[in-house]
C-alpha cells in the first residue's frame, strides 16, 4: 500500500473553494472588459493629442541638452563614478564589512521600510542603483538650462512622475514583499491582486483604471461619518445650507459661516466625532453653518463663479442674519473657498455693506503669481484643451481632477496601493480621510473656465478691479477688518509662501499662522492628537522667508491658537440656538441630500 504523501512543513493551505471563487470572478470580469474594450474598438484608434504639452515639452529639453555635449559627458562620469562607488561598497558588504551606502532614501519616502531593503545583500543594491539612476535622470533633464520657466517645471514635474513610475518596489520580482507575500500564500496573493485591477478597471470610466484607496463600503454618510447633527435650512440650485445643534448652553453671539471648496464635499471638516472641526468648533461655543455645495451635472454647465458668490455666500449670509439675529458673522474659507471670501469680502466693501465680523483663510490663495506644482497643468494649451472637453460635457469630470492631486504626491496617493492591492492582494483598509479623497466633485463649464482663465492664468484678482463680479469691479485690498491665515509647511496645492503673499494684501489686522504635514492633514489637526506644531509670527514682514526667521514653534494643533482668536471676535454670550427660524424652517437633517450625490 502507497504511504501518503505529506506536505512539506510551511507550505501554505490553499483555500480552494476561495480559490475557485477568484478564478470565476476573474473570468467574469476579464470578459466583460474585453467586451467594453472590442466595442471601443470598432470606433478605430485614437489619433495622439499632445493635450498636455508633454513631449513638446521634453523635446525642448533634449534640444537643450545636445547642445552641451561637455554637460552631458560630464554627467556621464558622475554616473559611472557612482556606480563604481555602488559596486565597491557593495563587495565589501558582501564580504561582510560594514560600510555606507552610497545612495539613501529621503527620510519622508516610505516605499523602502520592509527590513529586506536594508539586510538583504540584492535587493539593497537594487535599491541604490535605482535611487542612483533615478537622481541623475532627474538631474540630468530636470535641470537643464536654457528652458522658460513653465516648460522647466513641466520636465521636472513629469520626470520625476517616470521616474516613481519605475521604482523597483512597483515590479514583483524587484519587491522583497511582494515575493515574501507570494512564497507565504501560495501566489493567492497574486490571485487576489488580478482580482483587485479588475475591479478597479471595471469601476474606472471607459476603461480607465480607478485605484481603490479604501473599503468604500466602510462608512455610511450621517452614521460614522459627516454624522455631527443638525439641519439643512437653506436650499437652492447651487447649495445646502446647514445649521449644527448646539453642545453648549451658551454660545457666542456672532455665528460662524464655513466656505469649504466646492472641488471637494464639506464633510473633511465632519469626518469622525474626534477630528470633526465642526464638531469642535460646536462645543467651543460657535453657532456653526457650513455650506454644501451641489455636485453639478451638464444641466448647471451655465453657473458662474458669480453664481457661487450670490447663490453661496452671500445667500448663506442674508440666512444666517435672519436665524441669528446677528447682522455679522465671522467666516471661514477653506481652499478655494477663501478665494470665493475674499471676492465675497471685496464684493461687500465695494457695496459698502459691512456683513462680517472676522474672516479666515484655510490654506487659501488670493496672490495666484506663484501657485505651486499646480502651475503645471494650467497653461493656454491645457486650458484650451480642457475647454473643448468642457463644452462637450456641461462639466470637469470630478476623477479628473482628483487624479491631478494625486499626481502631486504619486508615491503616497497611486503608488502606494498598486503595490498593496495588486501586488501584496490586499483589500484597502477603512479610512476616513480617503473615503472622503474618493468621493470627488464635477465642475461646472462656465464656472471652472473663469477661475483658472483669472485667477490662475492671469492673476486678476490680485490686482484692484481685475475682476468684476455680479457687476461690481472688486478690490481684494479694500476691504478692511480681522483675518487669520492658517497654512501648511507641506503644502503642494497651496504652496504657504503663496497664501502669505495674498494675505499682505489686505488691509486689517492680519495674523498668519503655519502649520505641520499638508493641505488636508494640516487642516485637520485636532488638538486631541497632539500632532505636528504651528508657527506664529506677529509682524509681516515682505519676505516669507523673513516671516518663518522670525516666527515661534508652538508645540500641538492651532486649532487652540485660531480658538482663542475667533473667540475674541464672537461678541458676547447668548442662549444656544436651535436650527431654522421662521422664513428658513429645517427642510432635512445633516448631512443633507447635496452631499450624498456621487460621481458615477
Amino acid at each position: 500500500m502507497a504511504q501518503e504523501q505529506k506536505e512539506p512543513a510551511g507550505t501554505p493551505q490553499l483555500d480552494a473553494e476561495a480559490v475557485a471563487r477568484l478564478y470565476a470572478d476573474i473570468s467574469q470580469k476579464s470578459s466583460e472588459l474585453l467586451g467594453k474594450f472590442m466595442a471601443r474598438g470598432a470606433d478605430g484608434v485614437p489619433a495622439f493629442n499632445d493635450e498636455l504639452g508633454i513631449a513638446k515639452a521634453f523635446y525642448e529639453a533634449w534640444q537643450q541638452m545636445l547642445t552641451d555635449p561637455m554637460r552631458i559627458a560630464e554627467m556621464q562620469m558622475k554616473l559611472w563614478q557612482d556606480y563604481s562607488a555602488l559596486w565597491q561598497s557593495s563587495m565589501f558588504k558582501m564580504f561582510g564589512q560594514n560600510v555606507e551606502p552610497v545612495a539613501t532614501p529621503d527620510k519622508t519616502d516610505r516605499r523602502f521600510r520592509h527590513q529586506d531593503w536594508e539586510n538583504n545583500f540584492v535587493f539593497d543594491y537594487v535599491k541604490q542603483s535605482y535611487l542612483i539612476a533615478a537622481r541623475h535622470f532627474h538631474q540630468a533633464l530636470g535641470g537643464v538650462d536654457g528652458l522658460d520657466d513653465k516648460t522647466a517645471k513641466k520636465v521636472d514635474f513629469y520626470v520625476r512622475q517616470y521616474v516613481d513610475a519605475l521604482a523597483p518596489t512597483n515590479f514583483l520580482m524587484t519587491n522583497p514583499e511582494a515575493l515574501r507575500e507570494t512564497v507565504n500564500t501560495g501566489g493567492q496573493n497574486l490571485l487576489k491582486g488580478l482580482h483587485n485591477l479588475l475591479e478597479d478597471l471595471a469601476q474606472g470610466d471607459g476603461g480607465q483604471l480607478r485605484v481603490r484607496m479604501t473599503d468604500t463600503g466602510a462608512f455610511q454618510l450621517g452614521e460614522n461619518i459627516a454624522a455631527s447633527k443638525g439641519k439643512v435650512v437653506l436650499q437652492n440650485d447651487i447649495m445646502q445650507l446647514i445649521q449644527y445643534e448646539p453642545l453648549t448652553k451658551k454660545v457666542h453671539a456672532v455665528p460662524l459661516l464655513i466656505i469649504p471648496p466646492w472641488i471637494n464635499k464639506f464633510y473633511i471638516l465632519d469626518l469622525r466625532e474626534s477630528n470633526s472641526f465642526v464638531r469642535w468648533a460646536v462645543e467651543q461655543g460657535h453657532t456653526v453653518f457650513v455650506i454644501s455645495w451641489v455636485n453639478p451635472d451638464g444641466k448647471l454647465a451655465h453657473k458662474r463663479f458669480d453664481d457661487y458668490m450670490t447663490g453661496g455666500s452671500l445667500a448663506a449670509l442674508e440666512a444666517i442674519a435672519d436665524i441669528t439675529g446677528e447682522k455679522q458673522a465671522n467666516v471661514i474659507g477653506y481652499c478655494l473657498g477663501g478665494t470665493l471670501l475674499a471676492c465675497t469680502l471685496a464684493w461687500l466693501a465695494a457695496k459698502k455693506q459691512q456683513r462680517v465680523r472676522s474672516a479666515t483663510f484655510f490654506v487659501s490663495m488670493i496672490d495666484f503669481e506663484r501657485p505651486g506644482e499646480l502651475e503645471v497643468f494650467i497653461d493656454e494649451q491645457q486650458v484650451d484643451a480642457l475647454e473643448k472637453k468642457m463644452e462637450e460635457r456641461g462639466f470637469l469630470e470630478g476623477s479628473e481632477m482628483a487624479t491631478t492631486f494625486n499626481m502631486l504626491r504619486a508615491n503616497d496617493l497611486i503608488w502606494s496601493f498598486v503595490v498593496s492591492n495588486y501586488l501584496l492582494g490586499k483589500d484597502p483598509f477603512p479610512f476616513d480621510l480617503l473615503y472622503w479623497n474618493g468621493d470627488s466633485t464635477r465642475m461646472p463649464a462656465a464656472m471652472h473656465t473663469f477661475y483658472l482663465r483669472n485667477m490662475y492664468l492671469k492673476n486678476l484678482l490680485s490686482r484692484p478691479g481685475g475682476i468684476t463680479l455680479a457687476g461690481v469691479p472688486i478690490d481684494v485690498t479694500a476691504f478692511n477688518m480681522p483675518a487669520y491665515f492658517i497654512s501648511t509647511a507641506e503644502d503642494h496645492i497651496a504652496p504657504w509662501q503663496s497664501t502669505y503673499a495674498g494675505a499682505r494684501l489686505l488691509k486689517g489686522p492680519v495674523r498668519f499662522v503655519l502649520g505641520g504635514s499638508g493641505h488636508i492633514a494640516g487642516i485637520i489637526n485636532p488638538p486631541a492628537a497632539n500632532k505636528y506644531s504651528y508657527r506664529v509670527n506677529e509682524a509681516l514682514p515682505a519676505q516669507p522667508a523673513e516671516w518663518l526667521k522670525g516666527a515661534k514653534e508652538h508645540p500641538g494643533s492651532w486649532w487652540t491658537d485660531w480658538g482663542q482668536w475667533a473667540a475674541s471676535h464672537a461678541g458676547a454670550s447668548v442662549a444656544a440656538r436651535q436650527p431654522g427660524s421662521k422664513r428658513y424652517p429645517a427642510l432635512e437633517d445633516a448631512p443633507g441630500s447635496y452631499v450624498r450625490q456621487r460621481v458615477a
